[in-house]
């Protein structure tokens, strides 16, 4: 089986990406790989220096949801066109909505692993105001979509949001994104201190909530303002403040040794987003065995079940509560770092995630109709 991929370098998609690329190619499958956004290094990209089923072809090509996009898209899926032509895939999985409605005869799915207007109503209670551009992306979202032969998302949340939102797939599936656990470590000597990650840019992750109260523990937010990273040495660039029992660390980017080594020791991990439609940093947490305090949003209590503690939706005042709840009570935060750990192990490894893509796909080349779910 010969699968094209598209990915991006500018989102969580890299990650999910590197799980499913490193799966299907240890099954047998042979991947072409297209990247857009950034063209990365060598450093970002060794993972696959050993995939030898593998081609991947990086492009600088923009993203659909940035107002430059457009300009590029009709570009893109050319270029799409011609490496079809090229490689004669069997099947084509894009993580970008839009491409389903690309012209070429072959079975395809598309990866919802989020969109902006969806991200727009969570931060703001509203849809964007309508422009030009906006009535292009959601009409090329429509047709991707529509012209899909599978519309997969992470989680029944996002599909839901999906079909509110957009054209209705003609068949659809949720494959639970995952990680591979060998990639952490569930065994370190935890610290008491609390952790999140994400993008200080992005008011959808919403990390301000743990700088506006107090807390018994030490916090430490990792600033991913870009999803793939480089650095091969030790970053020194945390900012930290101390104000009466509250200690703040703001970290730089992290190489993936360093990541390792904060969810390792970190005792919480705190999921703090408003908009979240896969969650693998929490899924990272769990599997370094840390109790996750996550924002009491659909997708986060659809993912989590009662394997997390939950704060009232966007309330940094009831965030404090839970923390200072868990740092009263270790025992209580060991049992939920358990529940997390067993959770994830059982819904959320890359295994269980290649063994739903594979069944999708054996499906689709077979014109069955799509079984899959979570």
């Amino acid at each position: 089986m010969h699968v094209l991929v598209t990915t991006d370098t500018l989102s969580g998609v890299w990650t999910y990406t590197r799980e499913l690329v490193t799966g299907l190619v240890s099954r047998g499958a042979r991947v072409t790989l297209v990247s857009f956004g950034e063209i990365p290094v060598h450093e970002q990209t060794s993972w696959m220096d050993n995939l030898h089923g593998l081609e991947y072809r990086p492009t600088a090509f923009r993203l659909d949801w940035m107002q430059e996009g457009r300009e590029d898209f009709e570009d893109s899926s050319a270029y799409l066109v011609s490496l079809v032509k090229e490689r004669k895939p069997d099947l084509l999985h894009f993580n970008h909505l839009g491409y389903g409605g690309l012209a070429v005869d072959l079975p395809r799915i598309v990866v919802a692993h989020g969109d902006l207007i969806n991200w727009w109503k969570a931060v703001h209670g509203h849809e964007p105001k309508d422009t030009p551009w906006l009535r292009w992306y959601r009409r090329t979202l429509n047709e991707g979509l529509a012209q899909a032969d599978v519309a997969v998302a992470p989680t029944v949340w996002m599909l839901d949001s999906i079909r509110a939102c957009y054209a209705v797939p003609r068949q659809t599936a949720v494959i639970y994104s995952g990680r591979n656990p060998v990639s952490l470590n569930p065994y370190g000597k935890k610290d008491g201190s609390v952790l999140a990650i994400g993008r200080l840019c992005d008011p959808g992750k919403q990390l301000c909530l743990l700088t506006q109260q107090k807390h018994p523990l030490p916090i430490s937010i990792v600033v991913s303002d870009t999803t793939v990273r480089v650095q091969k040495t030790p970053i020194r660039a945390d900012v930290k403040l101390a104000i009466d029992n509250t200690s703040v660390s703001l970290k730089g980017e992290q190489t993936e040794n360093q990541l390792r080594a904060l969810y390792s020791k970190s005792s919480i991990y705190a999921a703090t987003s408003r908009y979240e439609p896969a969650g693998m940093n929490a899924v990272e947490a769990a599997l370094s065995r840390c109790a996750i305090v996550a924002n009491d949003i659909p997708s986060f209590k659809e993912t989590w079940g009662d394997a997390a503690l939950y704060f009232r939706s966007n309330d940094a005042s009831s965030l404090a509560n839970v923390i200072q709840r868990l740092s009263e009570n270790p025992e209580l935060c060991r049992t939920h770092a358990n529940k997390a750990f067993q959770r994830a192990h059982e819904c959320f490894t890359a295994k269980r995630m290649i063994d739903d893509y594979v069944s999708l796909y054996s499906q689709l080349l077979r014109n069955e109709p799509a079984t899959v779910a979570a």
